[in-house]
């Protein structure tokens, strides 16, 4: 199998004043959901779409933030559907953490080790990450966060191994990367 060429997220970049629809060139895919809240101004299209609370809310966030999704495929811009899909994505991590942890609190609020600076991902998320891990919920497999997850699962996956998308990603990482 062929390993797929990539570039670490550029955090370094000035996100308040770079417009990646006009600078697609700078956008870098990275790993997983890096940027996802960064990247504008594809993030101030799709956040105010994003909600898990509920099943029915989670069903209408995604089908929402698919149809973003499409529609950036339909306008060739790999970064607003790269976008999407990190949106679908974080869907399906969010709600899922909040299904396994009460609160959404994977980490034990005891002041722990400090990992700020650490290289990521060891800083990314909870101050307390290197703290026990919370008690699982009883009920994570079947509870409303984990009826949420499974949506945004489903859309994440018709996103991520859409045909077109992978087209336009291949396209760009031969442009840009």
């Amino acid at each position: 199998m062929e390993k797929r060429k990539t570039q670490a997220f550029d955090y370094s970049l000035d996100f308040k004043k770079t417009d990646f629809r006009q600078h697609p060139e700078l956008y870098r895919p990275g790993v997983g959901e890096q940027g996802v809240l960064l990247v504008e101004p594809y993030k101030s299209e799709i956040l105010p779409h994003w909600r898990f609370k509920t099943p029915a809310i989670a069903e209408i966030s995604a089908k929402k933030i698919f149809e973003l999704f499409q529609q950036y495929l339909v306008q060739q811009d790999f970064v607003g559907a790269d976008m999407a899909r990190k949106f679908l994505q974080m869907g399906f991590t969010r709600a899922r953490r909040y299904a396994n942890y009460k609160g959404g609190r994977k980490y034990s609020q005891t002041k722990g080790k400090d990992t700020s600076t650490l290289p990521y991902p060891y800083s990314s998320e909870s101050q307390y990450k290197g703290n026990p891990i919370n008690t699982r919920q009883s009920d994570a497999d079947t509870n409303e966060k984990a009826q949420a997850a499974a949506i945004f699962k489903e859309y994440w996956t018709k996103a991520k191994n859409n045909p077109e998308y992978l087209h336009l990603r291949d396209t760009f990482l031969q442009k840009y990367i």
